[in-house]
């Protein structure tokens, strides 16, 4: 015999409701009363699920302070979860030296880590991380949003959001237009914001007198431009003078990479870092087109409005497997591997090959996907492969990071 919720006992009912989704609650809360009162329990069902979804990611009781309700805190962990990940600079035609062409965002204790993934330079394949921008929220529920302009702060350290130095960190707004797109603003009004406290019904402070001075204040600007000729023009070239004056960042767009790990139908698509013939260690994005080309540009030119050439494309992707012809294992054997002088040497099992052209003349090439999953490519030019490794460990986390 069937029992009808109402039977069964409310804890019950509780652990039912935190499997459902966030409108079937609000949809089963409209049924009744009771069941609307039943939807409120903040901590058995919110709680619960927020636990349940990220509690093996982050510390949810830190969120806020521990002060914010757990509906709240479902909801903006759900919107900064589409945030995890690597994002790319998108064109402009002069980024900023504090603008990092990559980005990765991670979990932290009570907030959401954004760190440049900058080169090291050192000869090796590791990368290394500083702090670019930490997304969390307040004890009054409150979005806080701050940019590291210079990644003084130490990312491999766990940092509470409520003991980071403000002083020395721009808080800005993260627009989410759409899924792989966001924009980051500067917030100037964020401080001024925060300093503002609620005044008691009936204060006699000296805040309303303040207020009415800026009131009479703004009425004779607008007065004075009204009359004065060419008065709003000077008006608003002030106000644009002083905004630059102040202003510390200004708005940058970034574009999520969603396929940053090569897969059994796409081996050679992702992010991968190897080293050029100067020997610097170069990050490199290789994308598989709608034709069926692949496509290879380093990360640092995809965050240029100006049109670049890709280091190398493919007509198709279809390999070519071994036995290889007489004349291509002359190309291969007759090649010198460019690794980190501090780098072990292996020797690579070569199990496909694909044909490869560049803007360079002459541009034509090799791709080489190797049997361990990473591949390399070299010119007929010179006598060179450029030997790639992941930027990405398979579980999305960065990999080959160099300790703080």
């Amino acid at each position: 015999m069937a029992l009808a919720l109402s039977d069964i006992p409310e804890d019950l009912q509780l652990r039912i409701l935190s499997f459902l989704s966030p409108t079937e609650i609000c949809s089963f809360a409209c049924t009744s009363k009771r069941f609307a009162s039943l939807c409120r329990e903040d901590r058995k069902i919110w709680h619960v699920m927020c636990d349940r979804r990220w509690g093996k990611k982050t510390q949810i009781q830190k969120w806020g302070n521990g002060r914010i309700a757990y509906k709240l805190l479902y909801r903006t962990l759900k919107r900064l979860e589409n945030l995890i990940g690597f994002w790319r600079l998108c064109g402009r035609a002069n980024p900023a030296d504090s603008s990092p062409p990559l980005v990765f965002f991670e979990w932290g204790s009570s907030f959401v880590l954004g760190s440049r993934v900058l080169a090291t330079n050192d000869d090796t394949y590791r990368v290394r991380k500083t702090p670019f921008l930490v997304l969390g929220i307040s004890p009054e529920g409150r979005t806080e949003n701050f940019l590291d302009l210079d990644g003084n702060h130490r990312s491999g350290v766990p940092v509470d959001l409520s003991e980071l130095e403000r002083s020395s960190l721009v808080p800005v707004d993260v627009n989410f237009m759409g899924n792989g797109h966001i924009m980051v603003e500067e917030n100037p009004c964020f401080f001024r914001e925060e300093q503002k406290s609620p005044v008691c019904k009936g204060s006699s402070s000296g805040d309303d007198d303040e207020g009415s001075e800026d009131v009479v204040s703004e009425m004779y600007t607008q007065l004075a431009n009204r009359t004065s000729p060419g008065g709003d023009g000077r008006r608003k070239r002030k106000k644009e003078r002083e905004r630059q004056a102040r202003i510390k960042w200004e708005p940058e767009h970034f574009i999520k990479v969603s396929d940053f790990s090569p897969t059994l139908a796409k081996p050679l698509q992702g992010l991968w870092k190897g080293f050029c013939e100067g020997r610097n260690l170069e990050l490199y994005l290789v994308k598989y087109d709608d034709v069926g080309r692949v496509i290879c540009k380093k990360v640092e030119d995809l965050s240029l409005s100006r049109q670049t050439s890709p280091v190398f494309w493919t007509p198709n992707h279809a390999f070519i497997r071994s036995p290889f012809s007489v004349e291509e294992e002359l190309i291969l054997d007759s090649r010198i591997h460019i690794t980190p002088l501090r780098g072990e040497v292996h020797e690579q099992v070569i199990s496909g090959m694909l044909y490869m052209n560049s803007s360079y003349d002459p541009g034509e090439g090799r791709v080489w996907l190797y049997e361990n999953g990473t591949f390399g490519f070299g010119f007929l030019r010179d006598q060179f492969i450029t030997d790639l490794k992941r930027v990405a460990l398979e579980d999305g986390c960065l990999a080959d990071v160099l300790d703080a």
